[in-house]
């Protein structure tokens, strides 16, 4: 270990009883019926348990305090058991540890499918733990056949349905690269926006244009002007917000000239007297509070 590294977790899981455990929020009995529930209970019955429940050690040395994994105690309980190997946290915070942590995104999703398929893990079996049935397995492995790459890449990190690559599919490639991008400057990534993209999209970059929807030529030119301008803003406010840091340092460096300028008698005076508005504008330029703009993003 590095020096002046602090190390986050125990070196060795520890094997708790469920009665030692102190949860640390209260669950609605009727997260039981929802999906996430259903398929930590489904992946621990057929798989086990693959990541441990997250602990801290409370300050009596006799309980420790559940930070991480309420959903699989109570699917563990439900199963039968009575004991658990945890992660013992040096930090007693729950946000600490959470704060870090990245939702599987639906591409991530299909690689993991595939790589257990090539292990040798059956589909029958795969699907069970993740509590699907076998008929989405297969439809979850095929879900990037017919997407380019470089859509598949601007797309690989982002959470959205599956049903969204269903959509980029009737894209030629080009423009599924161009509908990842507007996806990407908008930061959306329902099925809803992906079918507009599709509407908007000319009959030339379609794979299939007998089962297009049909649409006016002017209905279809609006469309894309909106995706256009959209698209433009989208850019204008990322330039904007990429500038803002160096404008504002520029602007209290004008500010603080300024101020100096001004302070001197027989310049505001001759200022006052031969040049009102620009005397006037200078005034008002000191007057701004920058500091407090800044907060402002």
């Amino acid at each position: 270990m590095a020096k002046g590294i602090k190390q986050g977790f125990e070196k060795e899981l520890v094997e708790l009883a469920f009665t030692d455990l102190r949860l640390t929020k209260n669950l609605n009995v009727n997260v039981k019926q929802g999906r996430k529930y259903s398929q930590i209970l489904s992946s621990i019955r057929e798989v086990g348990l693959i990541e441990p429940p997250v602990v801290a050690l409370c300050n009596n040395k006799k309980e420790y305090l559940l930070l991480d994994g309420h959903l699989r105690i109570m699917a563990l309980e439900d199963l039968g058991e009575k004991r658990v190997n945890c992660l013992v946290s040096v930090d007693d915070e729950g946000y600490t540890y959470n704060k870090f942590i990245n939702r599987l995104s639906a591409v991530q999703e299909h690689k993991m499918i595939v790589k257990a398929l090539k292990a040798g893990v059956s589909e029958t079996k795969l699907a069970a733990a993740l509590n699907i049935d076998v008929k989405s397995l297969r439809g979850k492995k095929g879900m990037l056949d017919g997407v380019c790459q470089e859509a598949v890449d601007l797309l690989k990190d982002k959470i959205m349905s599956e049903c969204v690559f269903r959509v980029l599919k009737k894209m030629k490639p080009l423009r599924q690269i161009n509908a990842a991008r507007s996806m990407n400057a908008q930061n959306r990534y329902s099925y809803k926006y992906a079918q507009s993209l599709l509407v908007a999209t000319p009959a030339d970059q379609l794979l299939d244009t007998a089962k297009s929807k049909k649409i006016s030529q002017a209905e279809l030119e609006k469309h894309i002007r909106l995706e256009e301008e959209s698209f433009s803003l989208t850019e204008d406010i990322h330039a904007l917000h990429n500038s803002y840091g160096a404008d504002m340092l520029h602007l209290s460096s004008i500010q603080s000239y300024l101020k100096r300028m001004m302070s001197n008698e027989k310049v505001a005076g001759y200022l006052s007297r031969h040049h009102s508005e620009i005397h006037e504008k200078f005034l008002e330029i000191i007057g701004i509070d920058f500091l407090k703009m800044s907060d402002i993003k």
